[in-house]
């Protein structure tokens, strides 16, 4: 998988819309993601797992399993959406999670995903298993491998199989 953008908008940290174009933080070779505490860093990251697979680890751990917890104080949804190749394939997901007016929970989730330009799925449990179909990897099989979330290393390390 390439990365080639990943916008955010009302997920944790992240108010008002912030895109990060990869393909120009990349074209010298590797990049790394630096800030103070606080500052978004692991935001980035659970709004790339956010896109794929609906969900993040922070939130997937807890009981409450509420996304709800991420939404940004000020904002009235939560927006993630993320562009990336598969060898020659470009692929697009894009998901919306609405806030309930007068109520502290997010409603019906949307979610649409394109292949080249063209629109395969815009129903969340099919985008779900277009994600599948392609990357070949549970949420926790890619947060293990790819992502790795902060807390996570010493129970990387003692994985088997």
């Amino acid at each position: 998988m390439r990365p080639i953008k990943l916008e955010i908008q009302g997920l944790q940290s992240f108010n008002e819309k912030q895109t990060i174009d990869f393909e120009t933080l990349t074209e010298h070779g590797l990049f790394g993601i630096f800030g103070e505490t606080g500052s978004g860093k692991s935001t980035i990251l659970d709004a790339l797992t956010l896109a794929l697979y609906g969900n993040v680890v922070r939130i997937k751990d807890t009981k409450e399993d509420k996304l709800i917890h991420l939404l940004n104080i000020n904002s009235d949804r939560i927006m993630v959406a993320y562009e990336f190749f598969i060898g020659e394939e470009r692929y697009y997901v894009k998901r919306i999670f609405p806030k309930m007016k007068n109520k502290n929970e997010l409603g019906q989730s949307k979610a649409s995903f394109m292949v080249n330009g063209e629109i395969k799925a815009d129903k969340v449990g099919d985008v779900n298993n277009c994600i599948g179909e392609i990357i070949g990897l549970s949420m926790d099989d890619f947060t293990r491998s790819v992502v790795l979330p902060q807390g996570k290393f010493s129970e990387f390390l003692k994985l088997t199989g």
